[in-house]
């Protein structure tokens, strides 16, 4: 009997565990993450661009930049509604735009 209260400590403990993160995953997430998650269910996924899936280059950064799709995407982007991406951009202006040169050849220097 006195095996039962480790096991039952264990059990408790894993469900403690998973309950904040399957609710986060479900519906706390913000804009962007809502975007990232349309993204997900339409078919797209990290490091799949060279098939045309591909989560970012395929999806996020078309949808946050209101530009086509590469030539090579294999699935349509899913529907977004307008109002959703203005608050990602609002919360999170880089979030599906290009990355910044390292050079600093692309950005003009302050005069």
């Amino acid at each position: 009997m006195r095996y039962m209260i480790p096991i039952g400590t264990l059990c408790m403990l894993g469900v403690g565990l998973t309950i904040p993160f399957g609710a986060v995953a479900a519906g706390d997430q913000g804009p962007c993450g809502q975007i990232a998650a349309a993204c997900e269910s339409a078919g797209f996924a990290r490091g799949a661009a060279r098939e045309g899936t591909g989560l970012r280059v395929d999806c996020i950064n078309p949808i946050m930049q209101g530009a086509p799709q590469p030539a090579r995407a294999s699935k349509p982007l899913p529907q977004v509604d307008p109002q959703l991406v203005a608050d990602c951009r609002a919360s999170n202006p880089r979030f599906g735009q290009p990355k910044a040169s390292r050079e600093g050849g692309s950005q003009p220097s302050p005069q």
